[in-house]
């Protein structure tokens, strides 16, 4: 098991370039299959979950080649409509492949997907929107069939906007002959991301970051050459982990526009921020200020991936700060391990009120998902002592070698197997 050492206390100062999203990449990786041609991802990031994601692409009959900070996918041998079971479970991401393996095969048969046991995150949203494009849907024994032989374009709501269920549909019906327009849709900008891959292979897509989204079905797809866009998650979190330490840093490849939420709140707590047009520079105080209250919401709200980095910094704040999880039921786990490094966070349901201390201390903790184990590492980096942070794979799985990053801006942090 890996776990990640952290001698806390070092100010972070420098200069760090941000890799390209995890959520961008994975529904990118799954829209891989509606081209019988070749796809190559510039820049893409050697994260746990897109080795996941290769190895299912893989099992499906795809040749997949890495190197040179560059991933191609070759999907001429696909010849495969079931997700195999136990890789599908490894990964929440999975469940995009439904919507292109309909587009491809019209039918497919997948597993419920794994991912981190942040809450319940229902599938039902998928299935409703596949059942409006005439899809009928099927669940067996822990497997969704879909027989997607009477699959035709037309108008798909959806209950509450969700950002997979939103990319699933848009893959599914991308092949089908006339125009769909799906209603309520999520905003997020890796749905933007994926509609210029789609519009770049030759779809004709239109509408994402609002809330409809309209699908003109053209007969066939291309491969391309594409470049998926930062990670506004990463750059957010070294940004916390700067202001977590009163440091002084400047990031490049950064989503600004996108980060506007998380900005907004570093600044509520005294750090300096400056933009540029793909850069940004943060300049912490020696002590954050509490900010009054967080509510994590579907974009352009805050978002609930920030949500444990901004508790770990309200932990160390002076004053109080309340924070309300609006997307996820289950995504407070990594309070009880901030109170053993000296933090005073109180869990009510979906509310955490935090009473900023004025130190934390190194401890022994655990991730218990991939941002909880990241607002740990912030804490370690600002704790006085030692802090040992176990189950670092999970951190791997949005994160490439978060330590290399972080020790580049000074933080004296290393991997070591317990």
């Amino acid at each position: 098991m890996n776990a990640l050492r952290i001698h806390g206390g070092r100010r972070l100062t420098g200069e760090w370039r941000v890799h390209s999203a995890k959520n961008a990449v994975l529904p990118i990786m799954a829209a891989s299959i509606l081209t019988g041609e070749t796809t190559r991802l510039e820049g893409c990031p050697e994260l746990v979950d897109v080795a996941y994601m290769a190895d299912i692409l893989r099992t499906l009959g795809c040749r997949i080649h890495s190197g040179d900070g560059a991933l191609t996918i070759d999907p001429q041998g696909l010849n495969r409509h079931e997700m195999p079971d136990a890789l599908a479970k490894k990964i929440r991401s999975s469940i995009f492949l439904l919507g292109s393996i309909l587009a491809r095969f019209r039918k497919a048969t997948v597993t419920f997907p794994g991912g981190c046991e942040i809450g319940l995150r229902p599938i039902d949203l998928h299935l409703s929107g596949l059942r409006q494009l005439g899809v009928d849907v099927r669940e067996e024994g822990g497997l969704i069939r879909c027989d997607g032989r009477h699959m035709r374009a037309g108008t798909v709501h959806f209950d509450y906007p969700s950002v997979g269920a939103t990319e699933n549909v848009m893959m599914a019906a991308v092949l089908l002959r006339g125009r769909t327009v799906l209603s309520n849709v999520a905003r997020e900008p890796e749905i933007c991301d994926l509609q210029s891959l789609l519009n770049a292979m030759g779809a004709r897509i239109s509408g994402a970051g609002t809330h409809t989204v309209t699908v003109e079905g053209v007969e066939r797809l291309h491969g391309v050459s594409y470049q998926p866009m930062p990670d506004r998650i990463v750059a957010g979190t070294l940004l916390a982990a700067a202001a977590a330490t009163g440091g002084d840093v400047r990031l490049t490849n950064v989503p600004c526009r996108d980060l506007y939420a998380v900005f907004t709140k570093l600044r509520e707590m005294g750090c300096e921020i400056n933009e540029e047009e793909s850069a940004a520079r943060l300049r912490a105080p020696q002590r954050l200020t509490a900010f009054q209250q967080l509510q994590t919401q579907p974009h352009p709200g805050f978002p609930t991936d920030m949500q444990a980095q901004m508790l770990a910094l309200a932990a160390m704040a002076k004053g109080t700060s309340v924070v309300v999880e609006n997307v996820f039921e289950n995504r407070f786990a990594h309070a009880g391990d901030l109170n053993r490094m000296g933090a005073n966070v109180l869990v009510n349901g979906r509310t955490a009120v935090v009473q900023g201390v004025e130190a934390l201390y190194g401890a022994h903790v655990t991730a218990r998902d991939l941002r909880g184990g990241a607002a740990l590492v912030i804490a370690g980096l600002a704790a006085r002592g030692e802090t040992l942070v176990e189950r670092a794979g999970l951190i791997d799985r949005g994160y490439e070698r978060l330590e290399d990053m972080l020790g580049a801006l000074g933080a004296d942090i290393r991997r070591e197997s317990v």
